[in-house]
């Protein structure tokens, strides 16, 4: 993913948490809030109870990897970071994708696919 969906200034990221909107569950939290750009913006904040530097670089370096799958879907005008629980140490990718998508299908980033029966 390119550095301009990149939130970089502590400023905006404070802002956000300030904000005060956010959808979670027992493995991330994601924390939004609406801005003027003309592409969304994100930041993944991951804490040292998650374990080595090598584990915490594996986590950010998988969820980079799924936002960009949703890159084309997500909606272009909100700023958002992701937060990371401990107990996402123990999911594998699969889940951990299964787990962003319904987050971000929850804060109606990102559309519901719908299901056909044929």
């Amino acid at each position: 993913m390119k550095r301009v969906y990149s939130l970089k200034s502590k400023d905006v990221i404070d802002s956000i948490f300030k904000a005060k909107t956010s959808v979670g569950n027992s493995y991330f939290a994601i924390y939004y809030q609406k801005h003027e750009d003309i592409h969304f913006k994100y930041s993944i904040s991951i804490g040292k109870k998650y374990g080595s530097a090598v584990e915490r670089n594996l986590a950010k370096r998988r969820l980079r990897y799924i936002l960009s799958k949703f890159k084309d879907e997500l909606k272009q005008d909100v700023s958002f970071v992701i937060v990371v629980k401990p107990s996402v140490n123990t999911l594998k990718y699969n889940d951990i994708l299964e787990n962003i998508k319904k987050l971000l299908i929850k804060a109606r980033f990102i559309e519901k696919e719908e299901q056909t029966n044929a």
